[in-house]
């Protein structure tokens, strides 16, 4: 089959299912690395018959790494998923097309297009589609940062585009997505302040470089704008310049809680943690 496919799951009794069954139709060899799930995760897995792993969690990028280096893969290539991802018929059939000519052109991984679908509706607008993901790649060319929070895949030799999405289909209860999101701003907003060394950080680059390289130049641009307005600017900037308000209710509550909440609780975190820091004065 030349491919192996791994999936992180915890708690994903909603969503495993469907992703176990798009993974069966590109690959015989899924292995599934669950992190404590307690719920119907695990039963799921078992009687799909991939393979399971049991792990502590730590981080994406350190679970996802403890994958690429432990698991007994089969296969020459490797496709990453989360357990609320699954593909589409197309991308399946694009993968399956590759995998039918072994993968002959130059590129060692493959960027995919992911799209959200949120409350049961795909977000298509406020430049949330496409996004791109480093997901399929030759095993032993391929790792994830070691970042807490917006951790991707980087591949080391060249790469390539396929266009057809995967699914990100959010289903958990908006309490837990909330709580989630809650817990993210806390760990980028460390990251900021704190400056933690990332190994294998992509190099922004505005032009001429990957997707990801490009999106990580957006971000150093956002970095550098003023604490809370550039949440507003922001949110203003998807949900009307970029026509995220065609995305009907569901497309608001996404745009107000992930573009301008989630942005504006991580600066009132930095701001909260600064101040504190200027109270208490330098240490001796």
């Amino acid at each position: 089959m030349t491919l192996s496919v791994v999936i992180l799951s915890f708690h994903s009794e909603d969503s495993i299912g469907a992703t176990l069954a798009s993974a069966a139709l590109v690959s015989d060899d899924i292995h599934v690395v669950d992190s404590g799930s307690t719920d119907r995760t695990v039963a799921i897995v078992e009687a799909s018959g991939a393979r399971l792993h049991h792990h502590p969690f730590e981080t994406y990028g350190a679970q996802r790494n403890w994958a690429i280096e432990n698991l007994p893969l089969r296969h020459e290539w490797e496709l990453h998923l989360d357990a609320d991802e699954r593909l589409t018929a197309p991308l399946a059939a694009a993968i399956n097309h590759l995998k039918a000519h072994r993968f002959s052109g130059p590129a060692v991984g493959y960027f995919i297009p992911r799209l959200t679908h949120f409350l049961g509706h795909p977000i298509r607008h406020g430049g949330m589609y496409p996004i791109w993901h480093m997901r399929l790649f030759r095993h032993g060319r391929g790792h994830c940062e070691t970042r807490r929070y917006d951790q991707h895949f980087y591949v080391n030799g060249p790469s390539d585009r396929i266009p057809h999405p995967m699914i990100d289909d959010i289903r958990m209860p908006l309490t837990e997505w909330i709580a989630r999101h809650n817990r993210w701003t806390d760990a980028e907003a460390d990251e900021l302040l704190q400056g933690i060394p990332r190994t294998g950080v992509i190099v922004p680059k505005l032009t001429g470089g990957t997707p990801v390289q490009q999106k990580r130049a957006l971000r150093a641009g956002y970095n550098r704008a003023p604490l809370f307005l550039r949440a507003f600017l922001l949110f203003l900037y998807r949900y009307l310049f970029r026509l995220g308000f065609l995305d009907g209710r569901p497309g608001l509550i996404f745009f107000v809680l992930q573009t301008f909440w989630f942005r504006f609780l991580i600066d009132a975190k930095l701001y909260e943690r600064g101040s504190t820091a200027e109270k208490n004065g330098p240490r001796s």
